[in-house]
């Protein structure tokens, strides 16, 4: 019997070089200027840039609740490829992965992320839209 694990792809493209489309993916400063959907704001953000180090970003939604994501990067390739797992705080249980993908292009940089191992569906949906807010959130960022 062949499981389907849920994934997501997203393909974006930002008016900006790689390098500072990494930055917004690896320093913390960045991070929290656009990380989360548009209901929240990150209020924290940390990233150990080393194979085995850790990141984490705390978000707040707008009705207060607080969220807490973190991970440990499995693959780093500056500017280039960067993989980390991905695992909420509120479900230690639940690890998946994202892979970020960058790629110069004319006009910018092109980022192909991918998420997957998630453990359903469901789940895979909620992130679709996470993240595709959050792309808009770093598209605007990147534009100004």
């Amino acid at each position: 019997m062949n499981v389907t694990v849920p994934s997501l792809t997203l393909v974006r493209r930002f008016r900006a070089p790689p390098a500072r489309v990494w930055a917004a993916w690896t320093k913390p400063e960045v991070m929290v200027l656009w990380f989360g959907p548009h209901h929240t704001r990150a209020e924290h953000a940390e990233a150990d840039l080393r194979l085995g180090g850790r990141f984490r970003v705390a978000l707040r939604e707008d009705n207060g609740e607080r969220h807490e994501v973190t991970g440990l990067y499995q693959e780093i390739e500056p500017e280039r490829r960067l993989v980390f797992s991905w695992n909420w705080v509120s479900t230690p249980e639940r690890v998946s992965r994202v892979t970020v993908v960058l790629r110069e292009v004319p006009d910018g940089t092109e980022v192909t992320l991918t998420h997957d191992r998630f453990t359903d569906a469901d789940t895979a949906t909620r992130h679709r839209r996470g993240w595709t807010e959050s792309l808009e959130r770093l598209e605007t960022l990147l534009a100004a």
